[in-house]
């Protein structure tokens, strides 16, 4: 659309310019800057493949399925739960954390940096802040629970930091 742009928008056309003007004055061609380009592209994408009887969910695999899964934690266990997250948006950077005691006891955490950072970089500050709160409180036994792929990846030794 860029030279449709620029044949529009021309205030003093001159030669080829006024004729390619004159010429699209016959089809009432409209000039409109998209904005939303990538939702434009998804809205057309599926106006042009509709769901049929013959359709088929995608198969897909992901790689490590243990950690994009639930799983149930038996109650009688003794081990203290956290679960720590961060995020970094326009409005800055925000990072949580929370303890969870054998007894059901919440103790919740959150906290703004003050520097801008990573999405990682925020996920691992969640995890040292949980912590911290955890060494503040003399749990022995802890499990963490997280979000970060990368994280709890290199927390179980599996990826090199």
């Amino acid at each position: 659309m860029g030279p449709l742009k620029y044949i529009f928008q021309k205030p003093m056309p001159t030669r080829r310019l006024a004729k390619w003007q004159i010429l699209f004055t016959e089809f009432d061609i409209v000039y409109v800057t998209r904005t939303a380009m990538k939702t434009q592209a998804l809205a057309d994408h599926l106006a042009e493949n509709p769901v049929d009887d013959e359709y088929q969910p995608l198969s897909t695999y992901f790689l490590d399925e243990e950690v994009n899964s639930v799983e149930v934690i038996s109650k009688d266990t003794n081990a203290w739960k956290m679960f720590f997250d961060g995020v970094v948006n326009t409005k800055g950077v925000r990072i949580g954390a929370i303890l969870i005691s054998p007894t059901g006891q919440h103790y919740p955490a959150t906290a703004r940096l003050r520097f801008f950072c990573t999405n990682n970089t925020a996920e691992y500050e969640a995890c040292i802040m949980g912590m911290n709160m955890e060494i503040d409180q003399d749990v022995k036994e802890l499990l963490i629970m997280g979000d970060s792929d990368l994280i709890i990846q290199q927390a179980q030794r599996e990826w090199e930091t």
